[in-house]
């Protein structure tokens, strides 16, 4: 492991690697999910210069737009300027992203479509995105480092998507509600599921090991649609993937902290918790923040305001913000969302919304 990675395991002045640890932290650190996107200008000012991917895969414009909602709010995590998607395209499925449609890949539906996948090509396909990585750690890290107000403490994350919520898209070929052709496949045809999420399982692993190798201080398995499934499928396609993953990053990076999010879980999110060795878990908008630290007491936890009332700024987002973030005191807690950010929302909404999360 670089020297990068050794100071990430003994790192203690930073605020969100240390509620990751389990310390209790007050104010509590915050960043949001999706908080470089489409509702700051600076990072609209980018978009045109190229599309999607070659945002993702060009160090300069992925550290940039990285960094921009850290010069503008210091907040505290820094999260790499990605898409969950990367993995598969860089397996060798076709990728693209269209205006108003989101992803579209060539689905996964046969073995043959599932043998033109390689792995081996990941380290390679993904050497751009490391070098991003490395750029941004050594900004946060450095002499003059982003976000004066923070001065050296923003944590660098990592992130990945969890094998099912890959899958998912994987399978269908683009978005959906539901993912019917996706769940089917679980059902009809197991046995080649069950190789196209054992291969996104070791795949995860290895990348995301890769990316903490790179400067990552914390990686985040975002498993959007964990909630479609029952429990039976949730503990097989959402629980034993996050396990086996989990392990193998603490076997091979030690001392690294998983943060995991499986969205819409519901009453399955404990047993998630108690059974995939994750260090924090985030909780999306219909979660009982208060609740679910009764069921998991010894865990800390992410989130978990809604996006729309950040959109709709105002008192009530700042009563709910204020409720959240009070319920949480004495326990370790990074103040999130629930979910991403969305487009229209004011920049100043943002600005608000840490101002409040840092009062005393």
């Amino acid at each position: 492991m670089t020297g990068m990675n050794d100071r990430a395991m003994t790192e203690t002045g930073k605020p969100l690697l240390r509620v990751l640890q389990g310390e209790a932290v007050w104010p509590p650190p915050l960043w949001l999910m999706r908080q470089a996107g489409r509702y700051l200008p600076e990072f609209r000012a980018l978009r045109d210069k190229a599309d999607f991917i070659t945002r993702c895969m060009t160090p300069d414009l992925a550290t940039e737009i990285t960094l921009q909602p850290i010069r503008r709010y210091a907040m505290d995590g820094a999260i790499l300027f990605s898409d969950i998607l990367i993995l598969p395209w860089a397996m060798g499925q076709s990728l693209d992203f269209v205006q108003g449609t989101g992803p579209v890949l060539g689905a996964i539906r046969s073995e043959a479509d599932l043998a033109r996948l390689d792995p081996r090509r990941v380290a390679d396909a993904t050497a751009p995105v490391m070098e991003t990585l490395s750029r941004l750690r050594a900004t946060l890290d450095g002499p003059d480092p982003i976000g004066a107000a923070q001065g050296g403490k923003v944590a660098l994350l990592g992130f990945a998507g969890a094998p099912f919520t890959v899958a998912c898209y994987m399978v269908e070929g683009h978005g959906s509600r539901d993912f019917e052709a996706t769940r089917g496949m679980a059902y009809a045809n197991p046995m080649l599921f069950d190789r196209l999420m054992d291969m996104l399982t070791r795949a995860t692993a290895d990348m995301l090991c890769a990316q903490i190798d790179a400067g990552a201080e914390a990686v985040m398995l975002f498993d959007s649609w964990a909630g479609l499934l029952p429990p039976a499928q949730f503990r097989r396609h959402v629980i034993a993937p996050t396990r086996a993953i989990v392990q193998e990053i603490q076997t091979r990076r030690p001392g690294i902290p998983v943060i995991g999010f499986p969205r819409l879980a519901g009453i399955m999110a404990a047993e998630y918790a108690r059974d995939t060795g994750v260090k924090t878990m985030a909780l999306d908008t219909g979660t009982d923040m208060a609740a679910m630290a009764g069921l998991v007491p010894d865990l800390p936890l992410q989130g978990n305001l809604d996006p729309l009332l950040l959109l709709a700024g105002g008192d009530a987002m700042a009563a709910e913000a204020r409720s959240i973030r009070d319920a949480m005191k004495g326990r370790p807690h990074v103040f999130n969302l629930g979910h991403g950010v969305v487009p229209p929302t004011p920049p100043e909404h943002v600005g608000e919304l840490v101002r409040i999360v840092r009062e005393g």
